[in-house]
């Protein structure tokens, strides 16, 4: 079972990732359907596009837009599936809807870890707004010479959250890689303990 253009997943587990645990028990932290930050954004690919060929491969574990496995209410408050579910729990997704596969950065696609915020300044934010490390590169950004490592600058409303083997990463494409930034020593990853546990 191929389409002729696009991918064929499944989710990794579930459609929703709207658990947590704390303390070895179970805690359901969202139950609504419209919030898109608890929509699960790892899958498995099942088939592959017969229209062209790809590194990604059948059983690979990728990283999709959240849309993909998203549902919701139409007009007179029936619950619908996206537009992309073909049927028994699978989906249609576009080449450009998958941002990692295999632990690799899919086109032009990187992933970027937010950094604490170290001074005082009277902000209620605990990271330091567009500032980043590298932690997951592309070919694009290795031509310029960026290697994951690498302390970045990226552009206002480009990231979008992901959460990576127990990591909370920004998603973004390689032009939003505003600026590289030398580290003055006191850079610290900006990890919340909810991530780990995810």
């Amino acid at each position: 079972m191929n389409s002729l253009y696009q991918f064929i997943v499944k989710p990794y587990q579930e459609r929703y990732n709207n658990k947590t645990l704390i303390n070895d028990k179970e805690l359901i932290v969202n139950t609504s359907i419209e919030d898109h930050k608890f929509i699960s954004k790892k899958a498995i690919i099942v088939s592959t596009p017969k229209a062209f060929d790809t590194h990604i491969k059948p059983k690979d574990i990728v990283y999709i837009h959240h849309n993909i496995f998203r549902r919701w209410y139409d007009q007179k408050g029936k619950e619908r599936n996206s537009s992309t579910y073909f049927k028994d729990d699978l989906y249609f997704c576009s080449i450009d809807q998958i941002y990692m596969y295999d632990y690799k950065c899919n086109l032009n696609y990187c992933f970027v870890k937010p950094i604490k915020r170290i001074n005082n300044d009277f902000s209620t934010s605990k990271e330091k707004n567009y500032f980043g490390i590298l932690k997951y590169s592309n070919s694009l950004l290795e031509a310029v010479g960026l290697k994951p490592g690498d302390l970045v600058i990226f552009t206002p409303n480009s990231e979008f959250e992901f959460i990576i083997e127990g990591e909370r990463l920004y998603c973004m494409k390689s032009n939003d890689i505003a600026l590289t930034h030398e580290y003055e020593g006191n850079e610290e990853e900006n990890n919340p303990s909810w991530a780990e546990s995810s």
